[in-house]
């Protein structure tokens, strides 16, 4: 611990502080997201990520990056029901002609149907879901199952960011029809992930089979023979069985099955916070890449902080994390702009980050974690 602090002094950045921290004011924490959430709206030319070795650079703005921003804003506007933000959602949605991205069950593909079912809550425009109930129906038919070894280009979910960028899609859509098929055909998907990413004795999800111990027994490991587990990618995950408890029914067959992998994810993570509050963008070994990373620190705040206000985690042991975290991502904040920073770029594993980068789905993140913050402030 104390090479990572001489690392981080040589590259020129103090930490928040360490001691205690009180449950902020609604007014503190809505203008936090305010900025954060400004600030990205007015420069996402600045942020914008396109893969131009893929056709889907055409449907960026029907990506997975633009839908987990979505997701933010959509938590934040029903915070604060701020018309703003609205507009600022239906805009990108309407621009989209409420289409999905091309690939039938590509979960990056699928991640914006969770803004369209929003929004369609909100004004029962069939136009708004048409293409969500197409394609998951189209899917509850022919669903394409894993495990399989390779990842890239592939429908089935075989990544853990998948798990952020689908499965919600399906329980939104289950919260609205009160079909059980969604959530049962999702479940199937969901364990099919599970099995083939989760480390049960970590309690943490690698990104892909890249990482996961090969059949002769050996194992990617990082520069100091640390097992790699991405920040994001689990962030992904926890972020979005978040998405998923916020939707099942307590009767809900398998519900237990997902809480249990959320408590023991939240165990773990809790376990690995860096003592300024955030986690490094590799979980295990911090010391390789020293710089606090905020999407997945986002993502942890706002999981922990869902899971004390619903009675699935101790108030007692969880909320001095949240609170640290909560105080580390406000640090992350650019004081001039509201940018937040530390957000590390597009990747598949952990890289090393800095101050100035920033993207759309780390806003998506802080202002997920904001919204459950105000729920926090409220029930206390």
């Amino acid at each position: 611990m104390k090479l990572k602090f001489v690392l981080l002094c040589l590259l020129g950045f103090s930490l928040p502080g360490f001691a205690a921290e009180k449950l902020p004011a609604k007014k503190e924490i809505t203008s936090a997201m305010s900025r954060v959430c400004d600030w990205q709206l007015a420069n996402l030319k600045k942020t914008e990520y396109i893969d131009k070795d893929s056709i889907k650079h055409k449907y960026r703005n029907a990506g997975w990056i633009r839908g987990t921003f979505l997701t933010g804003i959509m938590a934040f506007y029903n915070s604060t029901h701020e018309s703003k933000y609205l507009d600022a959602a239906t805009l990108f949605c309407s621009v989209n002609n409420w289409k999905l991205g091309p690939n039938f069950q590509h979960a990056d593909d699928l991640c914006i149907g969770q803004a369209y079912i929003e929004l369609y809550n909100l004004k029962k425009d069939t136009n708004r879901i048409s293409d969500v109930k197409f394609r998951l129906n189209a899917i509850l038919q022919n669903p394409k199952r894993g495990p399989v070894v390779g990842w890239k280009g592939d429908d089935n979910w075989n990544w853990c960011d998948a798990l952020y960028m689908a499965p919600p899609v399906f329980s939104h859509y289950f919260k609205l029809t009160n079909n059980v098929a969604y959530l049962d055909t999702m479940t199937v998907l969901w364990n099919d992930t599970y099995n083939l990413l989760y480390d049960k004795k970590e309690h943490l999800f690698y990104r892909d089979t890249r990482f996961s111990e090969r059949t002769d027994g050996t194992q990617k490991l990082s520069k100091n023979g640390k097992k790699i587990f991405w920040s994001r990618g689990n962030g992904w995950v926890l972020g979005g069985l978040t998405r998923l408890l916020q939707d099942m029914p307590k009767n809900y067959v398998h519900r237990a099955e997902f809480e249990t992998v959320f408590k023991e994810m939240c165990a773990r993570i809790a376990t690995l916070q860096g003592e300024d509050g955030l986690w490094r963008s590799s979980l295990l070994d911090p010391e390789e890449y020293p710089a606090p990373e905020t999407s997945g620190s986002g993502f942890y705040c706002y999981a922990l902080a869902y899971g004390i206000n619903n009675g699935l985690l101790s108030s007692k042991t969880y909320l001095p994390v949240v609170l640290k975290a909560w105080k580390g991502l406000n640090w992350a904040i650019d004081k001039n702009t509201g940018m937040l920073g530390w957000v590390q770029a597009v990747g598949a594993d952990p890289r090393s980050v800095t101050a100035s980068e920033s993207q759309e789905y780390g806003a998506g993140a802080f202002l997920l974690a904001g919204s459950e913050m105000i729920k926090m402030k409220k029930s206390k």
